[in-house]
């Protein structure tokens, strides 16, 4: 199981929100590029930057900082999975032009599922997956400020019919609040639509990280506050991801 330690950045900040929420927003970094070198010098292989600025439909220059983040990454041979944001087509190409190995989709699977399919055919399905963020079991949209009536499940089927591979599951009431992951959620969205999920929000110790292994199912997990607070050590994580 795959451990992504989340690089969310905001006004070029690294920072957490809670619930998604801008006025709850915890700034733990002035520099991205030095967050990320510390992510990879602990071991990861993977990092997970979000563009939160583009979530929240805000100007920011964060494909420049992708661009540096994707380039230090690649002289030790890991790979930035970027979301947030991506809405068009031009979106996505930028983001992979810029050193992304992974752009997720989140408001596009749901509003215009046939761009998240164009994006496939044209990058593979490895380097696009798409986003599952929920509230209340429905997906959330636009930065989780808007709420529709579809479930992970159903948009996850509709998105493996179509041949996307990754789902990214965000349980948005537990991001960033140290509550425990939903564990029975990834499984059974992992189980429902044979995607590879990969877990997120409310991560709070290796106890969940273990749990969501040995489901398994599940594919991957994000880890933000848990890190970022020292809850966890990297290393802890990824011992615990192995089992």
């Amino acid at each position: 199981m795959i451990i992504y330690p989340s690089l969310d950045v905001r006004h070029g900040k690294v920072v957490r929100l809670r619930e998604g929420d801008p006025s709850r927003q915890v700034v733990f970094s002035n520099n991205p590029l030095e967050t990320a070198r510390r992510w990879i010098d602990e071991g990861a292989q993977w990092l997970h930057m979000v563009n939160l600025d583009g979530a929240f439909s805000e100007a920011n220059d964060t494909l420049s900082t992708l661009r540096q983040v994707a380039s230090i990454a690649a002289l030790f041979g890991v790979r930035v999975q970027f979301a947030g944001g991506l809405r068009s087509a031009a979106d996505v190409e930028r983001a992979i032009a810029s050193g992304a190995a992974r752009v997720i989709l989140g408001t596009l699977a749901l509003t215009d599922p046939n761009r998240v399919v164009a994006a496939v055919e044209r990058y593979g399905a490895e380097r696009v997956g798409i986003a599952l963020d929920a509230r209340g079991g429905k997906i959330t949209t636009h930065g989780w400020t808007a709420t529709s009536e579809t479930t992970p499940v159903e948009l996850g089927r509709a998105m493996a019919a179509q041949g996307v591979i990754h789902a990214l599951y965000t349980d948005v009431t537990r991001d960033g609040g140290l509550g425990g992951v939903d564990v029975v959620e990834a499984t059974r969205i992992a189980q429902d639509t044979g995607l590879q999920v990969i877990a997120s929000g409310g991560v709070s110790s290796t106890d969940d990280i273990r749990a969501l292994a040995e489901s398994g199912v599940v594919a991957g997990v994000v880890i933000g506050m848990a890190l970022y607070e020292g809850k966890i050590t990297l290393k802890e994580a990824l011992d615990a991801s192995r089992g």
